[in-house]
């Protein structure tokens, strides 16, 4: 019996070499393995017939080769199927143009903060950054809103531990830039702002862009040629802008400017509410209590400011009603708005 078990492994042996290359394991496994004619299960019956006392040992034996068998035939099978899974099949046509991933684009807010940074870059400014997460003095004191100010109850701070809080605007950057650096300055500062505000309209992160000059002799009238540049050449040359007399602490006079509707062209609509006209956002020349805090002379030096809201100008630009779906990470959104490559 241990003669049988020794030529049924060497047999085993030689029959697998010759298999392997060919993958036909299935023939193996009938010749050694098949209860009706493999050659172990035949060895298991002269096993029954043995003396007792040759069992244990025969039967040690005959287990062994019947595992090595087993484990053997199973290496050979996987090894087929992953060389299977890499064999060009008969019917592959491997000159055939493969199937192009499906690539992402950049995010609109994204898109619309390149755009404005372009703009501003070409006109000669430059691009400072700051905090988001501020002092009081920066967010507030320094913009000529002391504690008691009634314009810091517009806007609806999160306020942090330690006398910090979460930054309502980037005008905080304007007054790290004038205390740091010396005018002539011409900047603008994008950036992520944060109110306690939520509707299709407002979000409680939001994306701002503000701009500052200062110089000797800026006028109102610079401001004025800034803004009309800047939103004909975000939406259309013909886009008319309108300044309105409105009130924010740190300018004076201050401003807020429109443009003419880009659904009705200033004829009046839903989206406009008839008036013909989309408020784009604040400006004004620099107030004096402002250049005095960051240690600037106002007798010498003006200045005017502005600000806007990234996310408004991507909802005018791309006709989107409902600022959350910016923030939704929804897929079929962000896939309908591609690049749109500049200005």
């Amino acid at each position: 019996m241990e003669n049988k078990i020794r030529q049924i492994k060497q047999s085993f042996e030689e029959d697998l070499r010759a298999a392997l290359p060919t993958g036909r394991l299935a023939d193996i496994r009938i010749k050694y393995l098949s209860r009706r004619q493999g050659m172990i299960p035949s060895l298991l019956q002269e096993f029954r017939g043995l003396p007792s006392e040759q069992k244990p040992a025969i039967g040690r034996s005959l287990n062994h080769l019947k595992q090595h068998i087993e484990e053997e035939i199973r290496k050979g099978e996987n090894h087929a199927r992953t060389a299977d899974r890499f064999r060009p099949q008969e019917d592959f046509d491997i000159t055939l143009p493969g199937v192009p991933p499906a690539l992402g684009s950049i995010h609109p807010i994204s898109q619309i903060q390149e755009i404005l940074e372009g703009i501003f870059l070409e006109m000669g400014y430059s691009i400072e950054e700051g905090p988001e997460v501020e002092t009081d003095f920066y967010n507030f004191e320094a913009l000529h809103m002391p504690k008691d100010h009634p314009a810091r109850d517009m806007q609806d701070t999160f306020y942090l531990p330690g006398g910090l809080l979460l930054r309502t605007h980037t005008s905080p950057v304007q007054i790290r830039t004038m205390k740091k650096q010396r005018p002539p300055l011409k900047i603008i500062a994008p950036g992520k702002a944060f109110r306690r505000d939520s509707d299709i309209s407002h979000s409680p992160m939001f994306h701002q862009l503000e701009g500052l000059v200062v110089d000797e002799g800026i006028t109102f009238g610079d401001l004025k040629g800034t803004l009309e540049h800047l939103c004909r050449a975000v939406f259309d040359e013909g886009t008319r802008v309108r300044l309105r007399p409105s009130y924010f602490p740190f300018v004076e006079p201050g401003a807020e400017y429109d443009i003419s509707c880009l659904v009705c062209d200033g004829k009046g609509c839903r989206s406009c509410g008839s008036t013909g006209w989309l408020e784009m956002g604040g400006a004004g020349m620099v107030h004096p209590e402002v250049f005095r805090t960051v240690g600037l002379d106002p007798e010498k030096f003006s200045g005017f400011a502005f600000g806007l809201g990234i996310d408004r100008i991507a909802m005018l630009r791309y006709g989107i009603d409902d600022i959350r779906l910016f923030f939704e990470n929804d897929i079929r959104f962000l896939r309908q708005i591609q690049d749109c490559g500049g200005y």
